[in-house]
């Protein structure tokens, strides 16, 4: 099994408070997949890039505003953490665990 796949249930620490994420991530053909969805929307992971256990990718969201959020997580068994980055604003904590694997 891929380190990464599976679905987690995900916390991201923002500046205006801490929102609820599900991320389902798949691998195929040695490429990794995913989606991220929250109550407000639904977005592709975008140049998901694995390396041992750390994954990076960024994102496009709308809600609260448009931004490109750039994530780099670490995968230690069923637990993620990390940060997301999103242009001048401070970095938010990521963490979260696996709910079910891929």
């Amino acid at each position: 099994m891929n380190t990464f796949a599976g679905t987690w249930d995900v916390t991201i620490d923002t500046p205006i408070g801490k929102m609820a994420v599900v991320f389902d991530i798949t691998e195929q053909d040695g490429a990794i997949h995913g989606v991220a969805s929250s109550d407000a929307e639904t977005v592709d992971f975008l140049d998901a890039v694995a390396d041992g256990n750390r994954l990076t990718w960024s994102q496009s969201v709308t809600t609260p505003m448009r931004l490109t959020l750039k994530f780099e997580v670490t995968v230690e068994g069923d637990t993620m953490t990390g940060t997301s980055k999103a242009g001048i604003f401070p970095a938010s904590k990521v963490y979260g665990s696996r709910s079910s694997a891929r």
